[in-house]
């Protein structure tokens, strides 16, 4: 989630809003809409004032001019560096300064977070659960959802654990269904909790709107996936999960982060996936991000993927052999075989993505995932280097 600085002052209570153009209002704005209009002249201040005169409610003004937002009378939002863009969805709390800026019509990878919570503690997390109730944040979705002016190709709902949200988890995907018919949704989820029917009824039942369900598996046996995730159990819970996403019809990709004790088996784990879920429509095989508990966990977390290559090469031939599409995400094209870039994909959000210095002469760098943005913090995936020829 992007912030952008700003100062805040008239709001109440934490806001979803639409950032629109003063002439576009009359066109956009709804009585269960919140606008947050640009200004950025005394005379739009007086237009504006005359919309709130007339009655056009939820208006509040985003400018950058410090006058105009000390006189404004409506709540107001001073942008200080990075300028918000017409069509974002952004949050607005009192308080604080800056605004967390939920979604941006321009970006490739769209995400709607919905819990912090979780019921695995996995080794490389890079969102840390907490156990505080969050489930005000499946509401805000649904008011993402509405405020949302276009309609992406795909969105990603992501946690914590979705699933902890229970029924209203129903209410996130049936909001996105009505408000965004065309978009499908990749939903990142553990899956354990699929493994109890009566929440898999609920959730499931009547489910129209197109769904990838993400889900991780981390060993061919329950005793490697269990210590990755860091919960007794677990394995057995997925396991059944993934057999009632498949009962339902649902479409799922698996998901393989690449640390040391997955990469240790991950042949195994990959003959496994062919034998008994054959039914998934991908498997993922991802570079750790450097970031939350990975960094706590670095000698478990931080490998060299360079050095796995064989590991990594014979795993993709038993999937394509299996009937299985592989797909390599976070991984830079310059730390994989070149007979495996077909399955590499530029996979890292647009605003966590960065390059090198060594990437700048890198002739396939259009097509490369990059680094995460806080690499420097934690670590590369192996050593970058310049490719010349493509």
């Amino acid at each position: 989630m992007r912030t952008a600085p700003a100062d805040i002052k008239g709001f109440a209570y934490r806001t979803v809003m639409r950032v629109t153009e003063l002439p576009t209002v009359a066109r956009e704005w709804r009585p269960d809409l919140n606008l947050l209009v640009r200004v950025a002249s005394s005379t739009d201040m007086e237009a504006l004032t005359q919309l709130g005169k007339a009655g056009v409610s939820n208006l509040a003004l985003l400018t950058a001019e410090p006058s105009l937002y000390e006189k404004s009378e409506f709540p107001s939002v001073l942008e200080l560096v990075e300028p918000l863009n017409e069509g974002d969805v952004a949050e607005v709390t009192p308080g604080r300064t800056g605004v967390h800026v939920l979604f941006r019509e321009s970006d490739v990878h769209h995400t709607v977070f919905l819990t912090n919570r979780c019921n695995s503690r996995c080794l490389m997390c890079s969102q840390p659960p907490t156990r505080q109730d969050d489930s005000w944040l499946a509401d805000e979705a649904i008011r993402v959802a509405m405020h949302m002016r276009i309609s992406p190709k795909t969105v990603g709902f992501t946690g914590g654990e979705p699933l902890i949200l229970g029924g209203k988890l129903r209410e996130v995907i049936d909001a996105f269904a009505t408000s965004h018919p065309d978009t499908k949704v990749d939903l990142l989820t553990n899956g354990r909790l699929l493994a109890d029917p009566l929440l898999a009824h609920d959730l499931l039942s009547d489910m129209r709107h197109p769904i990838t369900w993400l889900v991780p598996l981390y060993g061919h046996a329950d005793f490697l996936h269990d210590f990755v995730v860091q919960a007794p159990g677990a394995f057995d819970q997925t396991i059944g999960g993934l057999l009632t996403l498949h009962s339902h019809g649902q479409r799922i990709q698996l998901r393989i982060v690449l640390v040391e004790p997955v990469l240790r088996y991950l042949p195994e784990l990959c003959e496994f996936i062919c034998r008994n879920l054959p039914f998934v429509s991908e498997v993922a095989l991802m570079g750790c991000e450097p970031i939350g508990f990975a960094l706590a966990n670095r000698d478990t977390c931080e490998v060299d993927i360079f050095e796995w290559g064989e590991e990594l090469e014979v795993s993709v031939k038993r999937l394509v052999r299996g009937g299985l599409f592989p797909v390599l995400m976070n991984l830079p094209l310059c730390t994989i075989q070149p007979e495996l870039w077909r399955y590499a994909h530029q996979s890292i959000s647009d605003w966590k993505r960065t390059f090198v210095a060594e990437c700048d002469s890198c002739v396939v760098k259009n097509n490369c995932s990059g680094l995460f943005a806080w690499h420097e913090k934690g670590w590369r995936p192996a050593t970058i280097k310049a490719i010349r020829e493509g």
